[in-house]
């Protein structure tokens, strides 16, 4: 769990330069302009690797993010079992944007608390009509919409205006194994955590005949692995924001240590392929070329979690393979370059 802010015990974010979503001053030469938009969509409250990924989304030029949905866990999810944790989720990601001295709050918006009822009826909320707003907004564009939690949001824009689904392209960080693919790890859970979140948002997209999916299953999200000593030598030493990200993952691996679990000498930051499939795309033919997947026709979800095989359903892309080192490597040189411009080097 990611601590929550709480704004009359917390102490302010230090104080620093200011900037907003299009610049780059920490940069010596302004980036051409954005090749893409991006829309992220994240539980902020929960694991925090999604933290990691959404430092990480902030300080990539080539990617517009004209959105960005703090949205909500499972009830009663030990991660953070508070009453409201889509609110949560926004007080965090607020409190990074302070924290970066980012002046765009403006683009946060709050998702619904809960998930779908069934598979006809949206959660309607701000940030669906939000979503809304911007797939159809007059824009060429490509428009990614990067989940790495449940899928509420999304599912109940589309339910409420199934336009939207030929203008984006989902990027969802969730699902369990293919067959054929990968086999599940021992001791899975037996509805993979995302997806968990809300089974019946999963079931509306993966039927949503026009819309693109580009899935990251769990197989592959636990590739993306970093030590222990990497996230102390290339992220707690690189500035304030630096040691805030290392320091809420050893606050996480240290209530695991508390519950009597094993805390290895790692940490899967696996939210980090959204940001490796929408911002780091080749120049020619651009695609996320170091990576790879297998095209599959779309399967229909099942209300228990699992896939079930169609015949002449649209194609999907499943990543297999997901390019760490490129990843990981960008992350730490941005982090290094905005600590920095931060600390007025």
């Amino acid at each position: 769990m990611t601590r929550i802010p709480h704004p009359h015990a917390d102490p302010p974010a230090p104080a620093g330069p200011r900037w907003r979503l299009g610049e780059t001053p920490w940069l010596d030469r302004p980036f051409p302009a954005p090749r893409s938009r991006v829309i992220i969509d994240n539980d902020f409250s929960g694991d925090p690797d999604d933290l990691f990924q959404v430092v990480h989304h902030l300080l990539s030029p080539s990617v517009a993010i004209p959105l960005l949905v703090a949205s909500h866990l499972r009830p009663d999810d030990p991660i953070d079992p508070g009453a409201d944790t889509a609110a949560n989720a926004e007080a965090v990601l607020a409190d990074v944007f302070a924290r970066m001295g980012l002046d765009s709050a403006d683009r946060i918006v709050r998702g619904a608390s809960r998930g779908l009822a069934d598979t006809a009826t949206p959660q309607d909320s701000p940030a669906a009509r939000a979503i809304i707003a911007e797939a159809l907004r007059d824009d060429d564009s490509p428009l990614f919409y990067a989940a790495g939690g449940g899928l509420t949001d999304l599912a109940s824009a589309y339910l409420l205006e199934p336009r939207i689904a030929e203008r984006i392209v989902l990027v969802w960080i969730g699902g369990p194994e293919h067959d054929g693919l990968a086999t599940p790890p021992a001791h899975a859970m037996p509805v993979e955590y995302n997806l968990l979140i809300d089974v019946p948002a999963a079931q509306v997209l993966f039927g949503a005949p026009d819309l693109t999916i580009w899935q990251i299953p769990r197989d592959v999200y636990r590739q993306c692995l970093v030590s222990d000593v990497e996230l102390r030598r290339r992220v707690a030493a690189t500035g304030p924001l630096g040691a805030y990200l290392y320091d809420e993952v050893r606050w996480e691996q240290d209530r695991v240590h508390e519950h009597g679990l094993e805390v290895p000498e790692s940490y899967a930051l696996g939210d980090s392929p959204l940001v490796l499939l929408t911002a780091l795309r080749s120049t020619f033919e651009p695609d996320a070329s170091s990576s790879r997947f297998v095209e599959r026709p779309t399967p229909e979800m099942t209300p228990d979690g699992t896939y079930r095989a169609l015949r002449g359903s649209r194609p999907m892309r499943v990543y297999t393979h997901v390019d760490t080192r490129l990843m990981f490597e960008d992350f730490f040189h941005k982090l290094d370059e905005f600590a920095r411009w931060q600390a007025g080097a």
